[in-house]
């Protein structure tokens, strides 16, 4: 890159810029010490940031069993890391199109930029690359020097760019006239902004000639490619080239290519959707899709019919990564949080209660008697009482609390920003409607549950050190519940009423 395009490019300021939020994001994803907690906080001054994020955790691409209400729950599913690098993309993404001089040519490049944060993600999955999430923003952000280049050479760059007829051309075009490409330009920009350093070096390495050594670079440099099937007049032409260079560089065959199309081909309707960018596919891309499909059809019929293979499917690599974050996080038989993810959401929760000074109350719940329904019905009829249970639990409570499964009939409930009186009502209610209500039915005879709880509050008049504290005080006062005579809900809190529903 020349110096003049060098000292341009620190000096001038019509160059788009990171929002507020944007550059507080940046900050959290090289700070150690981040988590969820202070994300969240970021996340939640900006209201359609959240529903994004909101959106996102229900989409397809990280969807769980249970439904997202809030986003506290959709941040604590996608985990800290996804959450920064998804905020930061959306952020920047709806920073950087608010320039009306430019709109159509803006919405091609976004629409380009979608497609590659897509293919650099799916491919990263298909070879097994850690950093999904990184090669999404990296392939989102790869062209943002075109916009740099809109600011910094306004009286010759927009017709270059609306003239050039490939991705080859614009950059051959910007080499002869400005000793660099967009690419160039775009990493020098992220590296003003403070993005980490593979990041940058992906955005530099992302156009030919430049051959990027690792895997996370290539997986970038080659989403271009692939985005180009879907932009390029000679669809044909540009999947061939694309299946070539990803051949090379990622040794797949072309099944794996395939499938890393259809993946892009079935998310792209959502994710365009997110972004506010509309990203058609051409008819001749579904035909080729759908062409492909039925070879993979009929190769796979094929293994079937041959004993030595008779168990080899492709796994779709999207479904397998669900599957691995509901084993970490779900309880296998109920399907609400397990032990471990509780004890996460519920440190999270503690922390943000004690830096809003809000009340946090947590119940601790145990079905009565629930050995004998084993002993007299059999452990599967357990499991459709334990399953059953969770259900018409979840059911009853609002979207902004949290269930969990503590282990075996043990269930906690956490209520954020609520006091010990409010949570005791609602305990008791479903107590109610636990009780009115056979839980199954067995051999044609309805069966009834019960269940005690202990309620405790963080905040008021009493605030425990740590999230450990607060729920052994709710298991506590469970235990005084069932010494009471089960069938009940009592607070931490002196009841005058501590009587059975």
């Amino acid at each position: 890159m020349s110096p003049e395009l060098t000292a341009a490019l620190s000096l001038c300021r019509n160059l788009p810029s990171p929002p507020a939020i944007a550059v507080r994001l940046i900050e959290l994803a090289q700070d150690p010490e981040t988590d969820i907690a202070s994300a969240a906080d970021v996340i939640a001054l900006d209201m359609g940031l959240s529903a994004r994020m909101m959106r996102i955790a229900n989409s397809p691409l990280y969807a769980s069993r249970r439904r997202i209400e809030n986003l506290g729950q959709a941040l604590t599913m996608l985990g800290l890391n996804a959450t920064l690098q998804l905020a930061l993309g959306f952020s920047l993404s709806r920073a950087l199109r608010e320039d009306e001089d430019h709109a159509q040519l803006l919405q091609a490049v976004w629409r380009r930029s979608i497609l590659s944060a897509l293919a650099a993600r799916y491919l990263g999955l298909a070879r097994n690359v850690r950093k999904v999430e990184e090669l999404m923003l990296a392939g989102l952000l790869q062209d943002i020097g075109i916009l740099a280049l809109l600011q910094l050479r306004s009286d010759n760059y927009p017709s270059l760019l609306a003239g050039a007829g490939s991705n080859e051309e614009l950059l051959a075009h910007e080499r002869t006239i400005f000793e660099c490409s967009h690419a160039d330009i775009g990493a020098e920009l992220c590296e003003q902004w403070g993005l980490p350093p593979y990041l940058v070096d992906a955005i530099r390495h992302s156009e030919a000639p430049a051959e990027p050594t690792d895997l996370f670079g290539r997986c970038v440099a080659l989403s271009g490619s692939i985005a180009e099937i879907w932009l390029s007049k000679d669809t044909d032409q540009a999947r061939d080239t694309a299946l070539r260079l990803v051949h090379a560089q990622l040794e797949m065959d072309s099944s794996q290519f395939e499938l890393v199309l259809q993946q892009v081909s079935q998310m792209l309707p959502e994710i365009s959707a997110l972004f506010d960018v509309p990203v058609p596919s051409p008819a001749r891309i579904t035909y080729l899709l759908d062409h492909a499909a039925e070879l993979m059809a009929l190769r796979n019929l094929r293994e079937l019919q041959d004993a030595g293979a008779a168990k080899r499917r492709a796994d779709d690599f999207e479904q397998q990564a669900r599957r691995l974050t509901e084993q970490a996080h779900l309880d296998a038989l109920t399907g609400l949080l397990n032990r471990r993810q509780l004890e996460v959401v519920l440190a999270q929760e503690f922390d943000r209660a004690g830096r809003a000074d809000r009340p946090l109350s947590v119940a601790f719940i145990d079905l009565d008697d629930f050995k004998k329904i084993n002993d007299q019905h059999g452990h599967l009829v357990g499991d459709q009482v334990l399953q059953a249970f969770a259900s018409q639990l979840q059911g009853q409570l609002r979207g902004s609390d949290t269930v969990a499964r503590f282990g075996g009939e043990e269930f906690v409930v956490l209520f954020p920003g609520t006091n010990e009186q409010t949570a005791l009502e609602v305990i008791r209610r479903v107590l109610g409607a636990i009780t009115q209500t056979p839980i199954v039915t067995v051999a044609n005879m309805p069966l009834h549950v019960t269940f005690s709880a202990g309620v405790a509050t963080h905040g008021a008049y009493e605030r425990f050190t740590d999230m450990r504290d607060l729920l052994k005080a709710a298991d506590d006062v469970l235990y005084r519940s069932k010494n009471l005579g089960r069938n009940r809900v009592i607070a931490r809190a002196p009841d005058p009423h501590p009587t059975a529903c």
